[in-house]
């Protein structure tokens, strides 16, 4: 893959051709959460589904802003992320889903709150990279990406490839005095 820039040239959810189904969460401790997931083919059949799934998964889910395959029971490096309207959200690419992503440049280090969908009780504090360059594979095309971005969306692919690597936010925290009750306000 070159150096410049390659964004996502043009891809929305739709270009998957095949609706998705809502699937159910998983929640820690399932043992799909802390397996490493293999690399996936994009243009395959079942990863093209599995995309459009966590796409249907993710928008139904209040304040979700990414779902990783394993979080559905899947074992595969796919996720989707959409920080779009998030009061932290700086750069925003829109719902798009990766395959096989990797960070490839990583700076300006800083802590931040987290949550997740399969750590329901919980949030915690974790040190991310603040800038982020990401390369992966968009499903359906196969198409290469090269995403450079910012702040909270930086910090929501981090958290979706920790997903796909077997990692969740808890692996990340520097300790108990960093993790706290989830607040629930009635």
């Amino acid at each position: 893959m070159t150096a410049e820039y390659v964004g996502l040239g043009g891809w929305t959810p739709e270009a998957l051709g095949v609706p998705g189904e809502v699937l159910p969460v998983v929640a820690a401790p399932d043992p799909v959460l802390s397996r490493p997931g293999p690399e996936v083919d994009p243009t395959s059949t079942e990863v093209i589904r599995l995309a459009a799934d966590l796409v249907a998964t993710m928008r139904v889910s209040p304040g979700c802003v990414g779902l990783a395959a394993p979080q559905v029971g899947v074992g595969a490096q796919v996720f989707a992320v959409d920080v779009t309207g998030h009061p932290k959200a700086v750069t925003v690419h829109g719902t798009f889903v990766l395959c096989n992503a990797k960070v490839v440049e990583a700076s300006r280090w800083k802590a931040g709150r987290e949550g997740c969908m399969s750590v329901p009780d919980l949030t915690g504090d974790v040190k991310r990279a603040g800038r982020l360059v990401v390369e992966g594979v968009l499903p359906g095309s196969g198409a290469p990406v090269r995403l450079v971005t910012d702040g909270f969306e930086a910090r929501a692919l981090q958290h979706e490839i920790d997903h796909c690597a077997g990692l969740l936010f808890l692996d990340r925290v520097a300790g108990a005095h960093a993790v706290y009750q989830r607040k629930v306000y009635l």
